[in-house]
Order: C-alpha cells, then sequence, then structure tokens
C-alpha cells in the first residue's frame, strides 16, 4: 500500500517501511508521529485509489523517529574577478531520518 502525505509543507510518497529524510523535528527519537493530511491512497493488492479532496477522509499515516543528524556540508562560494573579493562559507542543515509505521 502506498500513501502521498503532506508533511510539514513537502509531499512525500511513502510506503509502509520506508525511511526517509525531513526537515528537524522537534520529537525525540523513538516516538511515534501521526500525520493525517494523507493526500491520496494506493493499495496494489485491491488496486483500490483514493483520492482526497484536498485530504482522504479517515487516512492517517504513523511515522516513527529514528534519529537526528547533520546533513552534507554545502559549500557556497562568492568571487568578484579583479577586485579581491572572496568569500567561502558552509552550511549544514539539521535533518531528521524518520520510518512509516502503518498507513491507515
Amino acid at each position: 500500500m502506498y500513501a502521498v502525505i503532506n508533511f510539514k509543507g513537502h509531499q512525500y510518497k511513502v510506503k509502509e517501511g520506508d525511511k526517509f529524510v525531513v526537515n528537524r523535528l522537534e520529537t525525540e527519537e523513538g516516538k511515534n508521529l501521526t500525520v493525517k493530511e494523507v493526500l491520496m491512497t494506493f493499495d496494489e493488492a485491491e488496486t483500490d485509489i483514493k483520492v482526497g479532496h484536498p485530504f482522504v477522509e479517515g487516512g492517517k499515516v504513523e511515522l516513527k523517529v529514528l534519529s537526528h543528524r547533520l546533513g552534507d556540508k554545502i559549500r557556497v562560494f562568492k568571487m568578484k574577478a579583479k577586485k579581491r573579493y572572496m568569500r567561502n562559507k558552509g552550511h549544514r542543515q539539521n535533518e531528521t531520518v524518520v520510518e512509516v509505521v502503518k498507513i491507515g
């Protein structure tokens, strides 16, 4: 079973057991979250598609917070030729890894 969810302003296509990365959440590791903004569900066994307007009625997805981490480093380099201007910055985004426990 697949679902498309709206979570923290982003849309994700998920199925049970999937792990994906979202922007940092204030939830502790090991806790569960419930997402009620389910845009669509698709059941492969029954070939049943439910599309919400805007959300599927009674649909929910349970997520488990696995860990918090820092993302890959992004380098930002600015330079203006012949002006002796150079700036080098780095940035690492705070991220949270979540796992889909149940689609209901």
